[in-house]
């Protein structure tokens, strides 16, 4: 099954805890504070595969967590950092948040995208020796790894893409012009999902064709299979509309293509401009060539090169190729297309350390940062809470209470723990 839509949940790993360690050696009475600090957690990473075509990896599998990092010991000794965990995804994967928004645009081989950092290790209590503060007696817990839900949506990287109404022979025309081999039936709909096939007409003229499910009137109101599949052809640079030239009479054929031309123009406005070939498919068929002949001449007052063709005979089909072709080529020399810049996602953050939100009973007190910082404490330890309460201080967090209106005793609320203001303290 083809599978061009997944949503996943992604965890890096979170960093190790520092240590908290005094050396203990023989004939040393006061050895000194020695514990090492804690491991990286692994990073999340998409990696563009060129081997993939869809999004098959995630249809049953949707959580993904990265190792933790290693604790850190006595004797200054590190955690180890853990590896990162590498997601693999076709190229053409556009990668959003769980709101909607791209993230990216995965396209070139290789690729990468970091979608969870993983937490930096805790210092271990060797770190926070001072002049002052010769025998620290807290160290740092893991910083807790990113977390989110993310949307992967697949469109096909393909230079040229089939369009036209169901069994007018679009499969038929891709099998005879590739080495693709995609269902053919006599029958609408035969096609259910996008193929992909390489044209080779010569040894430096080659490109890529989709082949999609067909259109019909009121697609664009979720008729047939819908627009679903026209994402695939946002990319493509050349359209070929193929026609079934033995379907009428040039009345026929006219609607015929304005029907999928208004389905096109009702998904994007924009793909509906995209240039275009017109493929009159199986005239091996057609029984009144005049009637061809006059549907082309009014082609012909809209600028559009029409090639009357077999793809079941493959005759005229090379025509066509190396019209696609040199079409490309010119669409490549006028408007070269650099591949995107690579972003790495860090999600939403602010400049501040914290904001205050007045609640019933006392303040919220939110942050990215502080939150980090509590997320790091030991509280069950006194001197770690003790180094997290000098830190509120130095970020000036018990005067912006005060001015927010605490006298004292209220409940401050910070993620999920609470503590009681205290502003003597």
């Amino acid at each position: 099954m083809f599978i061009d839509r997944a949503k996943i949940f992604v965890k890096a790993g979170d960093g190790g805890a520092g240590a908290l360690s005094f050396r203990r050696e023989k004939y040393v009475p006061r050895g000194g504070p020695d514990g090492g600090n804690g491991g990286r957690g692994g990073n999340v990473i998409l990696e563009v595969s060129r081997q993939l075509n869809s999004l098959q990896d995630y249809r049953f599998k949707h959580h993904f967590v990265a190792g933790s990092g290693g604790r850190g010991g006595g004797s200054r000794r590190h955690g180890k950092d853990a590896a990162d965990l590498f997601l693999q995804v076709p190229p053409g994967t556009l990668v959003k948040d769980e709101e909607g928004t791209t993230i990216a645009d995965l396209v070139g081989a290789n690729q990468r995208l970091v979608v969870g950092r993983g937490g930096r290790g805790g210092r271990g209590n060797a770190s926070f020796k001072t002049s002052t503060r010769q025998t620290p007696r807290f160290a740092e817990l893991g910083e807790p790894g990113e977390s989110r839900w993310l949307w992967l949506e697949l469109k096909l990287i393909a230079d040229a893409g089939l369009i036209g109404l169901p069994n007018a022979g679009k499969s038929t025309l891709l099998s005879a012009a590739s080495a693709a081999k995609p269902k053919i039936g006599d029958y609408p709909f035969t096609t259910l999902e996008p193929v992909l096939g390489v044209v080779e007409l010569a040894e430096d003229a080659t490109f890529v064709m989709a082949d999609l499910p067909g259109l019909i009137e009121g697609a664009h109101a979720g008729a047939g299979l819908g627009l679903e599949f026209l994402r695939h052809v946002d990319r493509t640079r050349v359209l070929i509309h193929v026609i079934d030239a033995s379907a009428g009479d040039q009345h026929k054929l006219w609607n015929d293509y304005q029907q999928v031309r208004v389905e096109l123009k009702k998904y994007s406005a924009s793909l509906a401009r995209r240039p275009q070939l017109i493929a009159l498919n199986k005239m091996d068929a057609v029984s009144e060539p005049s009637e061809v002949l006059a549907f082309r001449q009014r082609l012909v007052k809209l600028r559009r090169r029409s090639f009357p063709i077999s793809a079941a005979t493959g005759d005229a089909v090379q025509d066509l190729l190396w019209a696609t072709w040199r079409m490309l080529e010119r669409r490549k020399r006028a408007a070269p297309e650099p591949v995107p810049a690579l972003k790495v996602y860090r999600g939403p953050s602010s400049a501040e350390p914290f904001t205050i939100e007045v609640i019933d009973g006392g303040f919220r007190v939110s942050g990215n940062q502080l939150e980090r910082l509590l997320a790091m404490t030991d509280i069950t330890n006194p001197d770690g809470l003790a180094h997290f309460q000098r830190m509120l201080d130095r970020w000036g967090l018990n005067d912006a209470l005060a001015r927010h209106g605490a006298r004292g005793g209220e409940m401050v609320r910070i993620s999920d723990a609470e503590f009681l203001y205290d502003p003597e303290r």
